[in-house]
């Protein structure tokens, strides 16, 4: 049975040799995950989708030279993120998170498992405070400790893979994202006391 790497590289290997469709197919399959990964990057709607296009203007414009030395999705990613930094840059401004945190199956960031499973109206509003306090934090996060944490946590990469779009040893990573969990962990840590003292069940 054929990975997905190995498809991935089929389907490079036709894109190389004239064969559109196969692009196409490739598009398809990242279009919905590098739209995902530019919405930590870029707020509006209408500007990720355009620079999700550019993305994969440049990857196809690209794929020629690409020899397969790391996965496509891989390279795939740190041309949108690259694209993205370009983009953000010209505008003269700093990325912004969407609010969304979800990954790909919907998954969102544990920070709210040391609160109450109750649908409360105070649970309710406790977990949007947390959704909106994990956004701050990461918000405020260099840009190198945002990326890192958005690809590991929202997005569930492998550290290898994550070292791969970054360029750079595997040790950063896990140093960035260690950091990066402190940092959110620090905003996070007075609001889950507070509501340990607060609880009456």
């Amino acid at each position: 049975m054929s990975s997905e790497r190995d498809i991935d590289h089929e389907l490079v290997l036709r894109v190389q040799s004239g064969d559109k469709k196969a692009f196409e197919l490739l598009v398809a399959k990242y279009h919905r995950k590098v739209g995902r990964l530019l919405s930590r990057m870029i707020r509006d709607q209408a500007e990720i989708e355009d620079v999700t296009q550019e993305a994969f203007i440049k990857a196809y414009r690209a794929l020629p030279a690409f020899r397969g030395e790391s996965a496509f999705y891989t390279w795939l990613y740190r041309i949108a993120i690259n694209t993205a930094k370009n983009y953000l840059a010209s505008l003269k401004r700093r990325p912004l998170l969407s609010t969304e945190y979800e990954d790909e199956d919907g998954d969102t960031l544990d920070t709210a498992s040391q609160l109450p499973d109750m649908n409360t109206p105070e649970t309710e509003l406790m977990n949007r405070q947390i959704v909106r306090t994990v956004n701050q934090a990461v918000d405020a996060l260099p840009e190198e400790l945002r990326t890192a944490i958005t690809l590991r946590e929202m997005d569930g990469l492998s550290y290898e893979d994550i070292a791969a779009m970054m360029n750079c040893p595997i040790g950063t990573v896990r140093s960035r994202i260690f950091r990066a969990r402190e940092a959110i962990a620090t905003r996070l840590r007075p609001m889950i006391e507070s509501a340990g003292k607060d609880r009456r069940w």
